[in-house]
């Protein structure tokens, strides 16, 4: 048996083709199995396909009792598109075909962070998912009568950096939202598309309205400061005037009578603006409300709520062609606009406003060419502006040397007069006119000099220029600098204190002791203390004011301290000053009218208080 089972054992050939043919047998096997599997798959997919097409149906069914035409294009998914340029990223939704974010490369936020500093961020606005930009269509073939675009999906096309979205109806009309974003800059041309429209909005209406809610975020670090500057402007068409809503209180404003140019969601160094071309807008209505800064979660500074009526002729096929700004605050851009754009920037009103965009603003572009420190020009404009009002300091200065030299005189006449004031004033008016002195000299000059000083007050932290500049120790010299931070909130003070300040205050005593030690003051002491009470007054309003006036300020008074002492000290002679006077005196003197109506009126209110005390004596 060992033998037969030997000689009769298959070959390794016969083995091989075995295994083939089991293997063969095994792989069949396997891709009967594989395609009873799939076939099973395929049916369930089919099933679901079917589902979802009968789901989908169903979606429609329902969504046309409550969206009519535009069933259709009430679901779907949200989904973001971008429109880029070296300056800007805009992000796009298909849900409500809008924009949802803008980031504006060239700058950064300062925005504190749940309170603390974080340092420069990116800077984004136009962000917060709060925001609406919905327009409202009166449709007569549904209960409520009403659709909101920002509950449609819009079907996307973009090509290059143009995009447009369209929310269909179901007899081939739509709406369209079109958006081209410039090769470079911040301007975006965008059109409201209206086609197949006569048979789904109500023909009563000649216009279709626009929601735009807008929450104006914190992009700075004095955000109390940045809220008050924040609010939003607008161009009545009829008088060309700009016009906004109060700043620093919840406001409101009715145009529905009147056609308006544009619209601008201002934050203190950026704006989003609306422009009309064509056509102005049929009218609108707006709504600030403030948002309370003291919560440290809040990131939003005001709430700008706009209704604006967009023209509709009812002819069912429309095109209104606009423009948007999506940019900082600067001059030059909004000017180009030719609309007045550029007065969204809190520049002030009147001649302070005209100084500023016609002389200080062009001026200190011109010298920001040759230096790049804004501090720097700061102390250049400075200079060059004391040394252009030096002939005003030089009148002030003289008058208050020739009242110093008539200060043996007063002294006088105060211990001859000492129990009757109204009797030393005019006597010492009588000594003013011998000597052909005038005791309003010396204030005259300052107040010439209120128009630019004011102007400066404003120009600082209006001007996108300064911001994020630092200069010394303070970091942005469009907000204020910090040179110890103690913690606590104090009451019209802050957190903080600024050197800046500080310094400014100190050099304002100085200079007020230097310049009124030499005046007479006894007819009324209480201005003796109340001129040092003033700066000590205004640290806490200038202590969280922008960086780049208290240091204008501080370094101002350095210059008037330094031309004060040079000019007394080597520019006057007291001895030339008290023979020029005696000069004066001995010469007749012209009359006037002016000190001839004070010298009466102070005759009269001796008289009336002689009057009064005789009466007084009688009664006893």
């Amino acid at each position: 048996m060992i033998v037969w089972s030997y000689m009769n054992q298959p070959s390794q050939a016969e083995i091989d083709r075995q295994t083939a043919i089991q293997d063969s047998i095994a792989l069949v096997s396997d891709q009967a199995k594989q395609a009873a599997i799939a076939e099973q798959n395929n049916t369930a997919q089919a099933i679901q396909t079917q589902a979802a097409t009968i789901s989908d149906s169903a979606r429609i069914v329902q969504n046309t009792g409550v969206y009519g035409a535009f069933a259709i294009a009430a679901s779907g998914t949200a989904e973001t598109y971008t429109l880029e340029n070296s300056n800007v990223k805009i992000e796009f939704s298909n849900k409500g075909g809008n924009i949802v974010s803008a980031h504006l490369k060239d700058y950064k936020s300062s925005a504190l962070v749940d309170g603390e500093d974080v340092g420069y961020t990116p800077l984004y606005f136009m962000n917060d998912k709060r925001n609406r930009f919905n327009y409202k269509l009166n449709t007569p073939n549904i209960p409520s009568r009403m659709i909101n675009t920002e509950e449609l999906y819009f079907t996307p096309t973009q090509s290059g950096n143009s995009i447009s979205f369209k929310a269909m109806t179901s007899d081939g009309g739509y709406i369209e939202q079109s958006y081209t974003l410039a090769a470079d800059g911040y301007n975006v041309d965008y059109d409201l598309n209206l086609v197949g429209m006569n048979q789904h909005l109500d023909t009563g209406r000649k216009s279709v309205t626009l929601e735009w809610d807008n929450y104006l975020n914190r992009l700075e670090k004095n955000n109390k400061f940045e809220q008050t500057y924040s609010t939003v402007y607008f161009r009545d068409n009829k008088d060309e005037d700009v016009d906004y809503c109060r700043c620093v209180s919840d406001s409101e404003e009715d145009l529905s009578e009147d056609k308006v140019d544009w619209v601008a969601n201002v934050n203190q160094f950026f704006n989003t603006s609306l422009i009309s071309t064509d056509t102005p807008f049929a009218g609108a209505k707006f709504e600030t409300k403030m948002i309370d800064q003291e919560s440290e979660s809040t990131t939003a500074l005001k709430l700008i709520k706009s209704e604006i009526e967009m023209p509709y002729d009812q002819t069912g096929n429309q095109s209104i062609t606009m423009k948007m700004y999506v940019g900082p605050n600067k001059f030059e851009n909004l000017k180009e606009y030719g609309i007045e754009l550029e007065e969204i920037i809190p520049y002030g009103t009147s001649i302070f406003g005209s100084i500023n965009r016609w002389f200080i603003r062009p001026f200190f572009g011109f010298l920001s060419g040759f230096i790049g420190s804004k501090g720097i020009v700061i102390l250049v404009l400075i200079f060059l502006i004391k040394m252009a009002l030096y002939p005003l300091m030089y009148k002030m200065l003289s008058s208050q040397a020739k009242m110093g030299a008539l200060k043996p005189e007063i002294a006088k006449l105060t211990e001859k007069y000492k129990d009757e004031p109204q009797k030393k004033q005019m006597e010492t008016m009588k000594i003013y006119q011998q000597y052909s002195v005038s005791p309003f000299g010396g204030c005259m000059p300052m107040i010439a000099q209120m128009p630019i000083w004011y102007a400066m007050f404003r120009f600082f932290p209006a001007s996108i220029e300064f911001r994020q500049e630092p200069f010394l120790w303070a970091k942005d010299l469009s907000s204020y600098d910090v040179f110890f931070q103690h913690g606590m909130d104090i009451p019209f003070l802050g957190d903080h204190i600024s050197l800046f300040t500080l310094l400014w205050a100190a050099t304002t005593l100085i200079y007020t002791y230097y310049n009124t030690k030499h005046m007479d003051m006894s007819a009324n002491p209480a201005m003796k203390y109340v001129q040092y009470f003033m700066p000590v007054m205004f640290l806490g309003f200038f202590n969280s004011y922008a960086s780049g006036l208290t240091t204008y300020m501080f370094f101002s008074n350095l210059i008037n301290i330094l031309q004060t002492v040079i000019t007394k000290k080597f520019v006057f002679d007291d001895e030339k000053i008290l023979a020029e006077l005696k000069t004066r005196k001995a010469k007749p003197k012209k009359k006037n009218s002016f000190a001839e109506r004070l010298q009466e009126q102070m005759r009269q209110a001796q008289a009336a208080q002689e009057q009064q005390a005789k009466n007084k004596g009688k009664k006893k």
